[in-house]
């Protein structure tokens, strides 16, 4: 089994605001069971918390999970820097107030009992991420949870990634440092990793979700780009199935946090 017209010359290199990559990101969509799974997830976090009155979503991107959780609160805020993204996010959740700023300067006003920050981290300088770990953590309602979401860094996807790019993303230890370092305002906290999978039939359409894979930030700094037949290669030896099909592992880390509540009441 190989892929076909894989061509020649690098990986292309996706930028957020981009036709192509709103194009991958709708084909990595489409054969994930993520979306579903976690989101199903949320929802049971949602309906066991203590109160709704403010939902956080922390780079919400397109609004498909902003969605899905706002009917659950009172009052939802959504952080998006991206405008393509807004513009989606505010068709999806036309209720929701959309901030444009990044997470590193945005100022929502607000005290969330859930702030979500999913799959934000990858575009922040790993140093930065202490400061805004602790940021968004003081955006969390006393009482409330601080939920933060990032690809488990030895599945199958980020092996990927980090053979190519040589990025390595951790939340483990950095979730670990937020907690001791905010140790007398938690209340506890809990660390899972929640199996996911991209699927697909279609031997371009996994080469073509591999590419958007492995388009973290440091791709376009790199001098050569990996090689499109590299990459055709690679999806080849680690995601065959002997069935015809393609598999991608992209376990997540999930990690929980809850927020002391005011001594005060």
């Amino acid at each position: 089994m190989s892929v076909p017209f894989a061509g020649s010359g690098p990986v292309r290199v996706l930028e957020v605001e981009s036709a192509a990559y709103r194009r991958a990101f709708e084909l990595f969509l489409a054969g994930t069971d993520e979306k579903e799974d976690i989101e199903a997830r949320l929802v049971r976090l949602v309906e066991g918390l203590g109160r709704r009155r403010v939902f956080l979503d922390v780079g919400a991107g397109e609004g498909r999970t902003t969605a899905r959780l706002a009917p659950y609160f009172e009052r939802t805020v959504a952080v998006e820097p991206s405008a393509a993204m807004r513009e989606a996010l505010r068709r999806t959740c036309p209720g929701a107030a959309v901030l444009a700023e990044p997470v590193d300067g945005a100022e929502p006003g607000v005290r969330a009992d859930l702030v979500l920050v999913s799959h934000v981290l990858y575009y922040l300088p790993e140093e930065e991420w202490p400061g805004i770990l602790d940021r968004v953590f003081g955006w969390t309602a006393p009482g409330g949870t601080l939920l933060v979401l990032l690809q488990d860094p030895d599945n199958a996807c980020m092996r990927m990634v980090r053979h190519f790019t040589g990025a390595r993303f951790d939340l483990r230890t950095a979730a670990r440092r937020l907690v001791a370092r905010q140790a007398e305002r938690v209340a506890d906290w809990s660390m899972e990793t929640v199996g996911n999978a991209y699927r697909t039939a279609d031997p371009r359409e996994a080469l073509a979700t591999a590419e958007f894979m492995i388009n973290v930030p440091g791709l376009k700094d790199l001098d050569p780009l990996p090689s499109r037949a590299g990459l055709a290669a690679y999806v080849d030896e680690h995601f065959a199935r002997p069935d015809g099909t393609y598999a991608i592992g992209h376990a997540h880390d999930v990690v929980r946090i809850r927020r002391a509540p005011d001594p005060a009441g």
